[in-house]
């Protein structure tokens, strides 16, 4: 779509075709010079590893115009962190940060005319990816892969304000196993959450919450997003895990909270606490935060408020503020497209 057709206030988020995707090819050794592609097409192997083995990670981070009309993008140095954490585990090669860094310029400032208004409440959506593309029957990792980077436009995610939603647990199935992949970022994590996801929608409940894989005792994390809670003491409090990705969203809303004088506990979180909490909400990057109104296990059923707490308002405030440019950012996240 023609960006000046594009109703800013009404857009949803979702993919839409842009000018181009921006993509590199690392064989033999080393990557490709990136190169700025038209057609958002991808051409590989039948046999290639990412459709056969799961080698298949991705990333989310997003662009904003910001109140000076400059565009900058939130803190992509910890994406690609996390990004090579799972290229690792799959053997797959890292991603230089520095032409991680050359590819988001690229391809941000190739689609500068999508990156929503200032105002709007919309972003530039973009969608690291990192698939093994070499031709291979046997398990065994590809000799070639692709890191591409695609960018869509995407609205306020929110249409009205915050909204809280309900959210279940279904003991019948787990988001990540034991000592699994969990903790990065894999696409395969994804499908495995789709079912339970389908279930809980049928039921009524927009979002669904995982325990541990193990025991199912402890809080992990709801099926695209990070826990945490805001405890009757007014500490912010969210699990650690070995099966919970790593928010960067969290990891940000963690400091804003130090910021604002407000205790932080990482820890483990029996599902018992789920009674002692004043705010509960999922936070990531399509959304910021999602505030909880309700969790229902088979067991019990907590209440949280049917209205966005005053703690997770201030956090959301501030954090949104940092993105589009209404408050300082004093923490240098923000990297400007030039």
């Amino acid at each position: 779509m023609d960006p000046k057709d594009i109703n800013w206030s009404s857009l949803g988020f979702g993919y839409m075709p842009t000018n181009s995707y921006v993509r590199t090819t690392w064989l033999d050794g080393k990557w490709s010079e990136p190169v700025l592609i038209k057609e958002p097409t991808i051409t590989m192997s039948i046999a290639a590893t990412c459709l056969h083995y799961g080698q298949a990670a991705f990333e989310g981070l997003k662009a904003f115009r910001q109140k000076d009309g400059k565009v900058r993008c939130l803190r992509p140095w910890e994406n690609v962190k996390r990004m090579n954490l799972a290229a690792d585990y799959m053997l797959a090669p890292a991603i230089p940060e520095e032409l991680y860094i050359q590819m988001i310029q690229m391809v941000v400032k190739d689609n500068i005319e999508y990156v929503p208004p200032y105002g709007t409440g919309g972003a530039l959506y973009i969608r690291p990816l990192l698939i093994g593309t070499g031709a291979q029957v046997g398990v065994s990792p590809s000799k070639m892969y692709d890191f591409l980077i695609l960018v869509t436009p995407v609205g306020a995610y929110y249409k009205g304000g915050i909204q809280p939603v309900e959210a279940l647990v279904l003991d019948d199935y787990d988001r990540a196993a034991p000592h699994g992949t969990g903790h990065v970022k894999f696409a395969g994590n994804y499908a495995a959450s789709l079912k339970p996801s389908k279930i809980a929608k049928t039921q009524g409940y927009p979002i669904t919450l995982f325990f541990d894989p193990k025991d199912h005792e402890f809080i992990d994390e709801f099926g695209t997003s990070n826990f945490f809670a805001i405890s009757k003491e007014g500490h912010y409090v969210t699990p650690v895990s070995r099966s919970i990705l790593h928010s960067i969203t969290n990891m940000s809303l963690q400091d804003i909270a130090k910021d604002m004088d407000i205790p932080v506990e990482l820890r483990p979180i029996h599902k018992a606490e789920l009674a002692d909490f004043a705010e509960v909400a999922a936070c990531g990057t399509a959304v910021v935060i999602t505030p909880i109104s309700k969790i229902v296990t088979k067991d019990h059923t907590y209440t949280f408020g049917e209205t966005c707490g005053p703690t997770l308002r201030k956090l959301y405030d501030r954090m949104t503020a940092i993105q589009h440019g209404d408050y300082p950012d004093t923490h240098n996240w923000m990297l400007e497209i030039k």
